[in-house]
């Protein structure tokens, strides 16, 4: 008994370290996206995918356990059900982004944390899971340069410079349960915490006219309430060893809470440097107006076949009714979403001895979206390749301990060259690493 309260006592002091760093790291960094899509909605949706099921193209909604250790699935909350240990899951990842234009071309980088998410058994039949994640980044900065003509009186000209970034994102804390009924049937729902800002700034600089005060016009929403989310997953056992599973998860339409301030300043700019960031006087400040976002229904249709232990392949089908995102009751010009992912793994020998690469698992997806984005009568579009790697790290056989690594790279691009519209290229890495551990069982002996 004494060795169990000891090894319990260093595993939550273990967990309360990671914690700590977790947050400490989250308060000192900025983290940003640039992408001029981000303008748009609430920003680039991060899913709520870790990094193993991203490897697969983001199937996810009909995948519970392909071989013998445990995943957190925060897509369908109905696949908590089938976690037997304690399984805590930490991530960060890192995207190079590449943008054209017109012939014009600029090159970013962005990293972050990306998820950290904990999961335990209650019984048998059932486990709760909880974390928090990124949900929507925005993170943009561009102009545009036009020729002010003057009064009939004065006809001289001038350059301006209408300026436009925006900056923050939405975080999505969670709490869920799964249920499983007998052998085959599924069912578990999240609750849901959105919070975050989302800042955007239009300004104005007169680029020949260096003694004249530059003005920009802040917007920053403040936002934070409650959504659900739910899902089921069936099993049909097809041999002994092979399983067909069907799979739907859903979030409802919710309106959330919000803050949002105004904000008018004057401030210099220099034509020579074009940098313009000092603010010389705040012309008007109006906050504490209250608002609301009203957020639309979501829906994930999914199919998996896998043999146990060897290898999966899938397909999802969404869809977003975006059209009827609103803000404060006004509808924000928004189409709805329709994607595809289809994917999967296979691990060579998972009870291999003499070779540590038949135990690891192999993964590859593909997705193609059609966003809720609309230019010009044009469809932003988004599609992606993604490979990755679940690389199992020591682990112990008699405490039923595991840990592996999950290695996902993404290649993608959104949006076209065609009618001058923007390209943008990306490149995204994940790392995550996965725990499995049996907490809160006594051991005869340690």
């Amino acid at each position: 008994m004494k060795s169990l309260h000891l090894n319990m006592y260093k595993k939550i002091n273990y967990i309360t370290a990671v914690l700590v760093l977790l947050a400490s790291i989250s308060v000192n960094a900025q983290v940003t996206t640039q992408s001029p899509y981000s303008k748009y909605g609430i920003g680039n949706l991060k899913g709520v995918l870790l990094p193993q099921f991203r490897a697969m193209g983001g199937i996810s909604t009909a995948v519970n356990k392909p071989t013998g250790y445990n995943n957190i699935n925060i897509q369908n909350p109905a696949s908590y059900a089938g976690i037997t240990s304690t399984t805590i899951d930490v991530g960060v990842a890192g995207t190079f982004t590449n943008l054209k234009k017109d012939g014009a071309s600029e090159n970013s980088f962005n990293g972050t944390l990306s998820h950290l998410a904990l999961a335990f058994p209650v019984n048998q039949h059932s486990a709760v899971s909880f974390g928090i994640l990124p949900y929507s980044e925005l993170g943009y900065n561009f102009s545009n340069r036009q020729t002010v003509t003057g009064t009939p009186g004065n006809p001289s000209t001038s350059d301006v410079n209408n300026v436009y970034s925006g900056e923050g994102g939405l975080s999505k804390a969670y709490i869920g349960y799964g249920y499983r009924f007998g052998d085959h049937f599924r069912i578990g729902a999240n609750m849901e915490y959105l919070f975050g800002n989302l800042i955007e700034n239009r300004g104005v600089e007169f680029v020949n006219d260096p003694g004249a005060f530059a003005t920009r016009l802040q917007n920053k929403n403040s936002i934070g309430g409650i959504s659900f989310s739910y899902g089921a997953q069936y099993d049909v056992r097809l041999t002994s060893k092979m399983l067909l599973t069907f799979g739907y998860s859903g979030s409802s339409a919710s309106t959330i809470n919000s803050t949002r301030t105004f904000m008018a300043s004057k401030y210099l700019y220099d034509g020579n440097t074009g940098e313009g960031n000092v603010t010389v006087e705040t012309v008007d400040s109006i906050g504490s107006g209250k608002s609301n976002l009203k957020l639309p229904l979501i829906h994930n249709f999914g199919i998996a076949l896998q043999k146990d232990n060897k290898w999966l392949i899938g397909a999802d089908f969404r869809t977003g009714k975006w059209s009827s995102y609103a803000i404060n009751g006004v509808n924000q010009g928004l189409q709805n979403s329709q994607g595809v992912s289809v994917g999967g793994q296979i691990t060579p020998d998972i009870t291999s001895i003499n070779s540590y690469f038949k135990r690891v698992d192999y993964r590859l997806g593909f997705s193609y979206d059609k966003t809720y984005i609309n230019i010009s009568d044009q469809d932003v579009k988004q599609m992606a390749i993604s490979f990755g790697l679940g690389l199992p790290l020591a682990n112990s056989q008699t405490r039923g301990t595991f840990y592996k690594m999950n290695f996902t790279t993404e290649l993608g691009r959104r949006g076209t060259m065609q009618s001058g519209t923007l390209q943008e290229n990306y490149i995204s890495v994940h790392l995550g690493f996965t725990l499995n551990d049996t907490w809160f069982k006594r051991f005869k002996f340690d």
